[in-house]
């Protein structure tokens, strides 16, 4: 049986990435939590001060047997804006950026290649504003964030925001969906 991997990704609000991840298949496990910031063990709104240097991120397990690191990827990049700086749409600050958090030194290059090639074709027509950096001072959100959006879909924000890119990623990566 192969090593499973984890990576960590910032793609804005925790609940979207995660509500995201949960559908894909070769996932093994997704959990919300903090990450790259310089105060142990943060709470929630001590993160969302922004003061903590924490962004909200997603922890994922992956099996690449099932799902590669590239198509892990490519689902962040589809299903968030790369582009936006210290945000996403309407949630702003230095904790909603956008990150990539490798465990690996062959992820972070990975990582690297993947953006210096998208940043060449101009993919998104702006320049691609993720952070690629090793995982460091990672700690899991509270459990009342974990899986979020599965025990409150009819919540507003989960409605507004997390739905539409649960469904952009179904349209888009149908053969990586759960069945």
């Amino acid at each position: 049986m192969a090593e499973t991997q984890t990576i960590v990704l910032g793609g804005g609000c925790f609940w979207c990435t995660e509500a995201v991840y949960k559908e894909v298949r070769g996932i093994l496990d997704v959990e919300s939590g903090y990450s790259n910031g310089h105060v142990e063990r943060p709470g929630y709104e001590e993160v969302c001060t922004g003061t903590t240097g924490h962004a909200e991120v997603v922890k994922l397990t992956f099996d690449p047997a099932q799902i590669s690191l590239r198509q892990v990827l490519e689902i962040f990049f589809v299903v968030h804006d790369p582009t936006q700086l210290n945000r996403q749409g309407n949630d702003v600050g230095t904790q909603y950026r956008s990150g990539i958090y490798t465990t690996t030194p062959e992820q972070k290059q990975f990582a690297d290649d993947m953006i210096r090639s998208m940043s060449q074709e101009k993919l998104f027509g702006k320049p691609i504003a993720t952070e690629v950096a090793p995982l460091a001072n990672y700690w899991p959100a509270e459990p009342y964030h974990q899986d979020f959006f599965e025990r409150n879909p009819h919540q507003g924000y989960c409605m507004a925001v997390a739905a539409p890119k649960v469904a952009k990623f179904r349209k888009t990566f149908t053969e990586l969906a759960r069945r």
